[in-house]
């Protein structure tokens, strides 16, 4: 079986701050880029912080979605500013593979609290979901500062989560289910915001 990560450091050991003596001497078997190998804990979550995207992820957590981790894990991928648990304080954190622990993380009681939270800082409030009235997230412009909402597998959204939102998206499909899966889904969307404020040199 292939070994993830790298063994011990070969060799005289780097100098600075951000090493890991416990990693250079064990091997770094952990679940991130080759950037951040043997890097302390702290210093990868503080230079990540110096480069962190300016959308935020949130995620309703009614019934202890097991999709919450994967979609953890992709804000962490996409540089999201933060993740946000709506609901339940406590979530299903195994799909995330201990990515939440390179991120911020808030709690908010419920759809209220989190509208809140998003116009003290000037978010947009941006639900996805393919719900009638709702506007295909490819040709919505998308704002730099938002906070992209993903309700839990099956129900979708809440009513008081709709409510408090912006604007509420779908994302267009061309064969004969009825929806695609809550981390698909929330992966395309991050994906979307990417691909309009990273890439798109109109911007």
């Amino acid at each position: 079986m292939h070994e993830v990560g790298v063994g011990p450091w070969v060799g005289p050991w780097p100098e600075g701050d951000h090493w890991d003596p416990e990693l250079l001497e064990h091997g770094d078997r952990r679940n991130v880029v080759d950037a951040y190998r043997y890097w302390r804990h702290e210093a990868v979550v503080a230079d990540l912080d110096t480069k962190r995207h300016s959308f935020h992820v949130a995620v309703e957590n009614w019934g202890h979605d097991f999709n919450i981790g994967s979609v953890i894990r992709t804000a962490n991928a996409m540089g999201a500013a933060a993740f946000h648990i709506v609901g339940r304080r406590r979530w299903n954190r195994r799909g995330a593979m201990v990515t939440d622990r390179y991120q911020h993380e808030h709690h908010h009681a419920d759809a209220a609290a989190l509208a809140a939270y998003a116009r003290e800082r000037g978010l947009a409030l941006l639900g996805v979901d393919n719900l009638p009235g709702s506007v295909p997230i490819e040709t919505y412009d998308l704002p730099r500062g938002c906070v992209l909402v993903f309700g839990q597998e099956g129900p979708g959204l809440s009513e008081p989560m709709r409510a408090e939102c912006e604007a509420v998206l779908h994302i267009e499909q061309f064969g004969s289910t009825r929806s695609i899966n809550a981390g698909a889904a929330a992966a395309v969307a991050m994906h979307a915001w990417v691909r309009r404020h990273v890439f798109d040199q109109h911007v």
